[in-house]
């Protein structure tokens, strides 16, 4: 039996993807009417400010697309993939996630990170403590969502504090738009397990996605998480699929990419590879700017170096046939809500493809 009774979930996530890609806006909405149309259950949409290596790239702000898109679609739930709340103060995102919420008639997911220093370096955004402060966002976001003109809320933070503060418009999901953590190191992981209402990492293994779920699950035992809050957690992933009918061909021109996107301390830890010499993974993580070609190469280098079957078990590429057993190996991992990244010429006919042969089959294999 596959990992839950909950119901196995397939969402489009508009990230790197579609924004190198150079969508416009009219092609992005079509995409995700189609979505909408072929069953799928999502429509994420990514947070950056800028990819500035990819100059002909279009980068577009996801609270503004996802409301385009929630009026043109009926069925699919709509997130961020993912937000922060360094670049906005928490009070702004909670109410872009329930002004969403209304617009969708309650479909809105709030996707949240701790920031990444890619987004902030350039424009002078501080970022110190990004952990601890996550924690408070979350909190106060969690605690706004609540409040009403007759019911003010106050927190006391070290970085945030509200005195008094309310909201005007109440959410339409109940309790509240799900809030789904990006985490992916020890405290990040345990602060989802807490908070948390789903998970949505990025650039995994199989391996590593059991060893990461079992601490959010040990988390949500250890801050006494009710049994209700525990069946209605999603463990969800951002994952890529690469449609191609030479598997092998189409593996040997992206194995670079993949390497690099996969390249952190926790797939080295699992997977019992040795850490690369000379690369700091804490600089990079708070240093690097996606304008900084050095931290690029250096990344490059070391990411190399990892074994082709542990890159390859992250990304699904070639047929549907090829496809199919990634997807079942991360659902036996405990996945439940697939939010995929479609790469390639055919955008639109690779939605199709997998809504028409690969959907069906992963939605029968997670019956038996």
């Amino acid at each position: 039996m596959y990992v839950t009774e909950k119901k196995l979930k397939f969402g489009i996530q508009n990230g790197l993807n579609v924004a190198r890609a150079g969508y416009t806006e009219d092609q992005i909405l079509t995409a995700c009417i189609l979505a909408d149309k072929t069953g799928y259950d999502s429509i994420f949409y990514m947070d950056h400010t800028n990819v500035p290596q990819w100059k002909k790239a279009i980068v577009l702000d996801p609270w503004v697309m996802l409301s385009a898109i929630a009026a043109v679609t009926q069925n699919v739930e709509l997130g961020t993939c993912v937000t922060d709340a360094i670049r906005r103060h928490p009070s702004n995102i909670a109410l872009a996630a329930i002004s969403l919420d209304r617009v969708s008639k309650g479909r809105a997911i709030l996707g949240i990170g701790a920031g990444e220093a890619q987004n902030l370096k350039e424009f002078c955004i501080p970022f110190e403590k990004p952990v601890s402060k996550w924690a408070e966002q979350i909190e106060v976001i969690h605690k706004l969502y609540e409040s009403t003109p007759d019911n003010v809320v106050s927190y006391e933070g070290k970085y945030y504090k509200l005195e008094g503060a309310c909201l005007q418009a109440p959410p339409i999901r109940k309790p509240r738009p799900p809030t789904y953590m990006a985490s992916g190191g020890k405290r990040t992981l345990a602060l989802t397990g807490k908070l948390g209402d789903g998970w949505l990492p990025i650039g995994y293994t199989p391996l590593l996605f059991e060893d990461h779920k079992a601490q959010i699950e040990k988390s949500m035992d250890e801050n006494n998480r009710t049994q209700e809050e525990k069946d209605n957690f999603q463990f969800a992933l951002d994952i890529d699929v690469y449609f191609s009918e030479d598997a092998e061909e189409s593996w040997a021109k992206m194995k670079e990419a993949v390497k690099v996107s996969l390249f952190k301390p926790e797939i080295l830890r699992v997977h019992g590879l040795k850490e690369a010499e000379g690369f700091d993974f804490v600089k990079y993580f708070t240093e690097y700017s996606m304008s900084d070609q050095s931290w690029i190469i250096k990344m490059r280098e070391a990411a190399t170096k990892m074994p082709d079957d542990v890159a390859r078990a992250s990304t699904a590429i070639g047929t549907p046939e090829d496809v199919i057993p990634i997807f079942e190996r991360f659902m036996k991992a405990g996945v439940n809500h697939f939010v995929i990244r479609f790469w390639g010429k055919n955008y639109f006919g690779s939605i199709d493809k997998f809504a028409t042969h690969v959907m069906p089959k992963l939605r029968e294999i997670a019956k038996q």
